[in-house]
């Protein structure tokens, strides 16, 4: 087990539920939710991430054009590789809370509190896993238009809930699903950026927020781990890192502990 209660993400495809698939490429997450209304992805990776979406689809016996919806709990390049492949070619529309659409457009231009070339001096542990990102195509991402907005009273969430929660960007959404394991009910959280278990700018792993160097108000963030810890999901699902099945509470309070770099 790992320091998140399992072991570190790498690539790949793996349910983590019995309805939900974590798909990772180059330390970046999203995840393929079966819902009993059809499909929907939560956060579309890299560019190079095509090849295992297309597998975690065919694990549940879809297809690209049976997703329903791309929810993004935000819209750094990082999170949306996919976008344009799955709205253009396959129809699929793409939700974002209204505050990041324009980032969703041009999703290279977002705001940060520190300058980010100095992240990899600092912190050299961290290049293999920006290389890494680099090769899956995390300097090619093209922007698109949301079909959405991503908010709580939003009817296209279906069985979903946005818990807003800015601070890495102005228009993060975390969002809640309840999900089943073994046929028993698992609230599930899929925290988006607003928490991780693995920062890409320091290398450091164990629940955390992200560098400054990709956050636009730090403080902002912190403020909002609050609502991530009242919905006592028992299982975080980060953007970055290891899934963390002690829930959501205790992610929140060692996030709080170790602070952002």
């Amino acid at each position: 087990m790992g320091e998140a209660g399992m072991v570190p993400s790498r690539d790949g495809v793996r349910l983590v539920t019995d309805d939900i698939a974590m798909i990772t490429r180059a330390n970046v997450n999203c995840y393929l939710v079966d819902a009993a209304d059809g499909p929907v992805l939560v956060d579309a990776g890299l560019p190079g991430s095509w090849s295992l979406v297309r597998k975690a689809l065919t694990r549940f016996g879809h297809r690209p054009g049976d997703l329903t919806a791309v929810l993004l709990t935000h819209a750094h390049f990082d999170h949306v590789g996919l976008c344009r492949t799955l709205q253009r070619e396959h129809g699929v529309p793409v939700l974002v809370h209204d505050a990041d659409a324009p980032l969703l457009r041009r999703p290279y231009r977002y705001a940060h509190e520190s300058v980010r070339l100095k992240y990899p001096l600092r912190y050299p542990a961290s290049l293999p896993g920006l290389a890494r990102m680099v090769g899956a195509g995390a300097l090619g991402v093209r922007g698109v238009d949301a079909d959405g907005d991503l908010s709580g009273s939003s009817g296209a969430l279906g069985r979903f809930a946005s818990v807003f929660s800015p601070g890495h960007t102005f228009g993060h959404c975390a969002l809640r699903y309840s999900s089943s394991q073994g046929g028993a009910p698992v609230d599930v959280l899929f925290a988006g950026d607003a928490l991780v278990t693995y920062d890409p700018y320091t290398g450091k792993r164990g629940p955390r927020t992200v560098a400054r160097a990709a956050t636009a108000d730090a403080d902002l963030g912190f403020r909002s781990l609050d609502d991530l810890a009242r919905t006592r999901a028992a299982l975080l699902l980060p953007g970055h890192g290891a899934p963390d099945v002690r829930g959501a509470a205790r992610a929140v309070s060692e996030a709080r502990r170790v602070g952002v770099d």
